[in-house]
């Protein structure tokens, strides 16, 4: 008879292709074979559901995750975000902020980690002004007065965007927007500070990484398109069309789809002084040739997941077996409100249809955030 412990690496490696995240690790506990064969497996097939990273488990320490295709919560113990601001998501790495307002890019399932230099330094004396970032780093104990270090631990980086897997990659880009008016700046491991891109009268809302085109692509408030050339000199130049909404926009979402740049507009009401709640998203695709802006019906056969992570798009055909989403819908996450610089409490989640224009949930009832564990979706890599 046949020890299950020798089957065929081959066999082995069909049977992980089929196993959830999860039952993937449970997989390589079995024997030092199959722990083997797990390690080795870098890219399964079938496509997972995204993750929500919550805040810290009160009394451990522990960071919580919510696993969507489980209806489930898991605390796992990652000293290393112990007390950090999640404040960006991309290819299965996490920034964090501490209280000192360090950072830290990390896989949590594998403990791989760079420190990430100082950010750029805020002028607290000249808060309010067009570019808040000083050329001559400051000590932020000096004094943020009204600006506690919580709070400034939740406005310094409001969105991150690697341009490649650092373990695919070695010549990665940390792209990120800081500061009160979410200015670009960017780190490649080597360099010592951080690079501010200048830029004057732009509300940038959100960015991706284009595979395609091998460059960072932003959005404006004003649905405005802008692509970052790096030589000689980091600048941002327009790509028409754009268009002007009647007001500017602080949930404008860019997206990648299928080699297709979307926009995707949020559209909130405020439900008191401080806080708003999500009532409608609208999709607009760009076209060059004609130089115009175009509606879309909806997003076919798709899901997409936004929030403060790198955007993510789910076709649910390719879904390993026991997942499902909903197609033609938008799963989103809380905003970081653009004005107050805080986590919006209202916990303002929820599937989004594109087809009948409903609102549906996707969370169990006891998800809730805290001042330092805003969810944020998350793609697991453990390979």
């Amino acid at each position: 008879m046949t020890c299950w412990s020798d089957l065929a690496y081959d066999v082995l490696e069909c049977i992980t292709s089929f196993l959830p995240l999860t039952d993937h690790h449970r997989f390589s506990a079995v024997c030092k074979n199959w722990r083997l064969v797990a390690k080795q497996k870098r890219h399964p097939p079938a496509t997972h559901l995204p993750w929500l990273v919550l805040g810290d488990e009160s009394g451990t320490g522990k960071r919580k995750f919510y696993n969507l295709s489980e209806d489930r919560h898991y605390a796992i113990d990652i000293p290393e975000l112990y007390g950090r601001y999640i404040c960006g998501s991309s290819h299965g790495w996490l920034v964090g902020i501490d209280i000192k307002l360090t950072g830290i890019l990390i896989n949590p399932f594998t403990r791989e980690f760079y420190e990430l230099p100082p950010f750029p330094q805020y002028d607290i004396g000249n808060w309010k002004k067009r570019n808040p970032f000083k050329n001559v780093p400051i000590d932020y104990r000096d004094g943020p007065g009204e600006y506690t270090f919580e709070r400034l631990q939740i406005s310094v980086v409001h969105k991150v965007v690697l341009s490649h897997d650092p373990k695919e990659r070695s010549d990665f880009t940390v792209m990120i927007l800081a500061g009160e008016y979410w200015i670009p700046a960017f780190w490649k491991p080597g360099d010592s500070s951080w690079t501010v891109i200048r830029v004057l009268k732009k509300t940038f809302t959100d960015f991706i990484y284009s595979n395609e085109h091998e460059q960072f692509v932003f959005v404006t408030a004003y649905n405005e398109i802008l692509a970052l050339d790096f030589e000689p000199d980091p600048k941002l130049y327009e790509i028409d069309p754009r268009v002007w909404p009647t007001r500017p926009s602080v949930g404008n979402y860019i997206v990648d789809y299928s080699g297709d740049i979307l926009i995707v507009e949020r559209v909130q009401w405020f439900i008191n002084n401080r806080h708003t709640k999500t009532k409608l998203f609208n999709v607009l695709r760009p076209d060059y040739e004609e130089e115009e802006m175009y509606h879309c019906s909806g997003i076919g056969e798709y899901a997409l997941f936004l929030g403060r992570n790198d955007f993510i798009v789910i076709d649910p055909t390719k879904l390993i077996l026991g997942c499902k989403c909903k197609t033609n819908s938008i799963y989103f996450t809380d905003l970081t409100d653009i004005f107050f610089n805080e986590v919006d409490s209202c916990n303002d989640l929820g599937i989004f249809n594109m087809g009948d224009k409903t609102f549906d949930t996707f969370y169990s009832p006891e998800i809730h955030h805290t001042f330092v564990g805003a969810p944020i979706w998350f793609t697991p890599n453990p390979w």
